[in-house]
């Protein structure tokens, strides 16, 4: 005797798949704040607190990014943007890790940035120098870095990011000429890599997109998946670092990354990946270690690595581009923090 299984229960089972694959994201982030609020109120209360704040601080970076990448997909611009980009990628990496390295944009202010960049076709390389340089210095945490660590502590930071960058960049470029991550995005996140449809079918860009109908259609397509994307996948980070900041206690991290010599600077750097504090309240963390004996480039390691790992960082990372390439992410950030901070060890000690 055989079974068969009725018409809408299969509709309804197909249903719950697709809103499941959806939106799982917010599931999961709603899970962890509904369980959070129900065992700790108080930080229920602060995680959703400071989710919020970080999301509005966020906001401006948001808008103007997903509207840059909407109107270069509606006008064709991205097609001339991506081969900016391809025309000669030694040179770009450089301008990316440069420009990663002295820009305004903190970790999660790069997140769409970079979204939009990969959706233009723009090649994995250039972009994993920016996404390496970007989140561990900016001009004002240079500032701040010179006010609480000292000028040649400062620009050391500024030289590791740069420095990452170029590593990372010509090491990813090195791997795609040889055949490896052909493909890099996940399903659905843009058509990036060396192989872009705006790359290998370029058309001339329509400036005024909004007389076509389709290219409106287009404009706010492009607008709404991008904004839905990136803010499920930003709320889950900043809510996962309101955890991270709450239940890590600076005194544990301390413990942790103190001391002298070449152990000091490994512990930091493998320490700074998960035990990532927010770059402005690490700063006095580190100036603290520092006077009671730790080695300068065990500071410059834990920062450096805490920067490019840090949860907005990385999360935008696993969310855009395959696993693989977040792994080569982890590993660029643990090898590029630790020689920087063995450079500079060697550096302070002449």
């Amino acid at each position: 005797m055989t079974t068969t299984t009725h018409p809408s229960a299969l509709r309804r089972s197909a249903f719950l798949r697709r809103l499941w694959s959806d939106h799982r994201v917010w599931f999961a982030t709603a899970a962890i704040v509904t369980t959070l609020t129900l065992f700790n109120p108080a930080q229920g209360a602060q995680s959703i607190g400071f989710t919020a704040r970080a999301l509005l601080e966020t906001a401006p970076y948001l808008f103007l990014s997903i509207g840059l990448a909407a109107y270069a997909g509606a006008t064709g611009a991205d097609g001339l943007i991506a081969r900016a980009f391809t025309g000669a990628p030694v040179m770009m990496i450089l301008i990316a890790a440069a420009f990663g390295g002295l820009s305004p944009f903190c970790s999660c202010g790069v997140i769409p940035l970079i979204a939009a960049l990969l959706a233009m076709g723009v090649p994995l390389s250039a972009v994993m120098a920016f996404w390496l340089a970007s989140p561990v210095i900016d001009p004002s945490m240079f500032a701040l870095t010179v006010g609480v660590l000292g000028f040649e502590f400062a620009v050391a930071k500024t030289l590791a990011a740069i420095g990452l960058g170029l590593f990372g960049g010509y090491v990813t470029l090195a791997l795609t000429r040889s055949g490896a991550f052909a493909d890099p995005l996940r399903e659905g996140v843009g058509n990036g890599g060396c192989g872009a449809s705006s790359v290998r079918n370029p058309k001339p860009p329509v400036w005024a997109f909004w007389r076509d109908a389709e290219r409106r259609k287009k404009f706010a397509r492009t607008a709404s998946t991008t904004t839905l994307f990136l803010a499920k996948w930003l709320t889950l980070a900043f809510v996962l670092e309101s955890l991270m900041i709450a239940f890590v206690p600076a005194d544990l991290v301390a413990r942790a990354v103190g001391g002298e010599g070449i152990g000091s600077i490994l512990t930091a750097t493998l320490v700074g990946v998960p035990a990532y504090l927010n770059g402005y309240a690490a700063l006095p963390l580190v100036s603290g270690l520092v006077e009671q004996g730790m080695a300068p480039g065990a500071g410059l390691a834990f920062l450096v690595a805490g920067g490019v790992t840090s949860l907005p960082a990385a999360i935008a990372v696993w969310a855009l581009a395959k696993r693989s390439v977040f792994f080569l992410y982890i590993a660029f950030a643990l090898s590029g923090s630790l020689v920087s901070g063995l450079l500079f060890q060697a550096w302070v000690g002449l």
